[in-house]
């Protein structure tokens, strides 16, 4: 029987075991490092896209600023001339250049018109004399009729009704005496093609657009325009990104468009004091294309090195076995005897160490059994070498079977002298093995034509724990019941315990 050496072979494993781990832990390592890398990059490119947008946002809050601000001062330079004390004695013919002289004029610029407090038009700046129209129907002349505090009020979208200029938005003020009394309303229209016009000259990347929206949730420009959609004057008070759009005031979030269920990156802001907000959504497609591109190729790269390190780690696994197995071979034929297979001389003089000094710490018994093939020479004589090389192949098998116990060890002592080793058993548990022994090898089949078939005698030693007594001691009592059973006849089990002890005791 080999003996076997679980801790050996756990040890002789960790180099293997510990290249994997390595392996593992640097392609996670690696491939951390580089999911690291990219969600960083990911969140800089939507920084990056943000902050252009932004400046748009910007740009164009300084642009409608800078208009609303103008005709701002249109109208109240059209107050100011009405409420001048000498306003009256002007002749007719100078009062339209002396309200109007102010008024700003240019592309998509509409008319500007003093209204009296009937809603009529007193004085128009596209038209002398003015046109006929009422106005008294319209809500922002109605609120300034009826807060004399209000400012400058700003309208929802209308088409114009006096004129060519399609939608519109007007800002107004009211007119009043010193004593507070209503004289009507100063009010200037500008068309909402202006902030299309505005909006076509940025450059916003595809799939993505600008829009203007009132802080009521009314639609007032959008560049590009969706087909087949008109959306000026449509509410969006109650879409999901508008409502978070007011609530934060400003900044950058990603959503889904409720228009066309596209992903964009929303940056926003309100115009001043004004009550406008301009959204800048631009595509994500295009905002994070030059990522997508840098992880096709980063992702591509880090898999071809994962796969390389992981092959450079099967390979040197593969070696690293190979290694290992010619070690426990080495091992292995160092501590066998090559004929029979069983341990050799060396590692049975390991053995017998190990377990002395373990029965000595625990005082448990320990027995060994010196066993000698009856007749070998006589046999070697008539059947040669070669036969008895088989014969001791043989009785090494069937001692090996009868062995069975993992701790025990059976190792050929030398020439056809064998021994086993015995741990934790007292005498006659031993003499149970060594009988089950000698009649396994006297029944096994006669060699070739003998008449007679091989036997074997054995001795049996036995140690408890004594003080004084040497390893030597246990060696020479086992060999000493050998040469008794083989003095009293061969095939059978001699065993010299008393003669050990008292050998012992003398000591």
């Amino acid at each position: 029987m080999r003996p076997t050496n679980p801790t050996s072979r756990r040890q002789s494993r960790a180099p293997l075991r510990y290249l994997y781990i390595g392996c593992a832990l640097t392609i996670i390592a690696i491939v951390s490092i580089v999911t690291f890398l990219l969600v960083r990059e990911h969140d800089s490119a939507e920084r990056s896209a943000a902050r252009s947008a932004n400046n748009i946002v910007q740009l164009i809050n300084l642009d409608v600023q800078r208009n609303v601000d103008l005709y701002d001062q249109s109208i109240k330079a059209l107050i100011e001339a009405t409420q001048h004390p000498d306003f009256q004695r002007i002749p007719q013919s100078l009062r339209y250049r002396v309200l109007f002289d102010a008024a700003i004029t240019g592309p998509f610029r509409g008319d500007i018109l003093w209204l009296s407090p009937a809603g009529d038009i007193i004085a128009d700046s596209h038209s002398y004399p003015p046109r006929q129209a009422n106005f008294s129907d319209r809500p922002n002349f109605q609120y300034l009729r009826d807060h004399p505090d209000a400012g400058l009020e700003i309208s929802a979208p209308f088409h114009d009704r006096i004129g060519n200029l399609g939608w519109c938005i007007s800002f107004s003020r009211r007119i009043s005496s010193p004593n507070g009394q209503f004289l009507g309303v100063a009010s200037g229209a500008l068309q909402l093609a202006y902030f299309a016009g505005l909006f076509k000259s940025l450059t916003i990347g595809k799939d993505s657009n600008v829009n203007l929206i009132s802080e009521q949730g009314l639609f007032l420009a959008r560049e590009p325009q969706v087909p087949g959609q008109d959306l000026i004057g449509q509410d969006f008070s109650q879409r999901p990104n508008f409502q978070r759009v007011v609530r934060e005031g400003s900044g950058s979030f990603v959503s889904t468009s409720s228009l066309d269920n596209k992903e964009r990156l929303y940056t926003f802001a309100k115009v001043g004091q004004l009550p406008f907000v301009v959204i800048v959504a631009l595509s994500t497609e295009e905002v994070y294309a030059p990522w997508r591109r840098t992880v096709a190729f980063v992702g591509t790269a880090t898999a071809l090195l994962c796969l390389a390190l992981l092959w450079l780690c099967l390979m040197m696994g593969r070696e690293l076995r190979r290694r290992l197995s010619a070690e426990r071979e080495l091992a292995t034929l160092a501590s066998t005897d090559s004929l029979t297979g069983l341990a050799n001389r060396r590692s049975l003089d390991r053995t017998l160490r190990t377990e002395w000094a373990r029965t000595q710490r625990s005082g448990k018994p320990l027995s060994v059994l010196m066993i000698d093939v009856d007749h070998f020479k006589a046999f070697n004589e008539r059947h040669g070498h070669p036969g008895g090389d088989k014969a001791l192949q043989q009785v090494a098998k069937v001692i090996a079977g009868c062995v069975r116990r993992p701790a025990d060890l059976v190792a050929r002592y030398g020439g056809e002298e064998f021994m086993v080793v015995l741990a934790e058993t007292d005498l006659n548990g031993a003499l149970i093995i060594a009988e089950t022994i000698r009649n396994a090898v006297e029944h096994q089949p006669p060699y070739g034509d003998d008449a007679t078939p091989v036997t074997v005698s054995v001795g049996v030693g036995t140690h408890r724990s004594r003080c004084g007594l040497k390893l030597e001691d246990l060696l020479a009592s086992a060999d000493l019941a050998l040469y008794q059973a083989k003095d009293n006849g061969r095939n059978q089990v001699g065993f010299s315990e008393e003669r050990l002890y008292k050998s012992n005791d003398r000591s």
